[in-house]
């Protein structure tokens, strides 16, 4: 999943900078309000594609990983009723 999140940043990166060129580079000779509006959506894009790439999955198992405090583990697997290998 990870490959996937990282290739739809990517995706979504590379849509903001075509955006920003094509605004400036071709669209500004016909129309600049509509050059504005895609800039302005443009500066959307990174945000959202940050948001994309860092969430977590359902397979992303961060919550039950092991803190490396013994008692604070123990304590967590106890409320969680797991029973944890000695």
């Amino acid at each position: 999943m990870y490959a996937r999140r990282r290739h739809i940043y990517f995706a979504m990166m590379g849509t903001c900078l075509t955006l920003f060129v094509l605004a400036w580079g071709v669209v500004r000779l016909w129309s600049v309000p509509v050059a504005v509006g895609m800039c302005v959506v443009a500066m959307v894009i990174p945000p959202l594609a940050a948001m994309v790439a860092n969430r977590r999955g359902p397979e992303d198992r961060w919550w039950d990983d092991p803190s490396g405090d013994p008692e604070s583990d123990e304590w967590w697997d106890e409320l969680d009723g797991k029973k944890r290998p000695r």
